[in-house]
């Protein structure tokens, strides 16, 4: 092969193990957030399940080569679960700061 040919390759190679590297970090945030699943709702269940089978599945749409798709996946998912989770945090917030509701007051007593 000539040299540029092994530059190619070499080029190509490094791509590919930085995209696999970003889409296995993705998929290691992804997996932290498991833990707030319970608070998020449905919809932070179908995001963080259907992102993980999304990458772990060989169907994609782009060859597996490409980690691109399956960045985007779980790039988003990460997003819309921060998204959740922030809205969680300030709903907690906003409860928890909230002025405690006086018990209404009871009737008189007849004698």
């Amino acid at each position: 092969m000539s040299r540029e040919a092994w530059v190619l390759v070499v080029l190509a190679a490094v791509v590919a193990v930085a995209t696999l590297v970003g889409a296995v970090l993705l998929a290691i945030r992804v997996v932290r957030t498991r833990r707030m699943l319970g608070t998020l709702g449905a919809g932070g269940k179908v995001a963080f399940y259907g992102a993980l089978i999304y990458t772990i599945l060989p169907v994609d749409l782009l060859p597996d080569p490409i980690y691109l798709d399956d960045m985007g996946v779980l790039a988003g998912a990460l997003f819309y679960l921060g998204r959740l989770a922030a809205k969680h945090r300030a709903a907690q917030r906003v409860t928890r700061d909230a002025p405690a509701t006086p018990l209404p007051a009871a009737p008189p007593r007849r004698p």
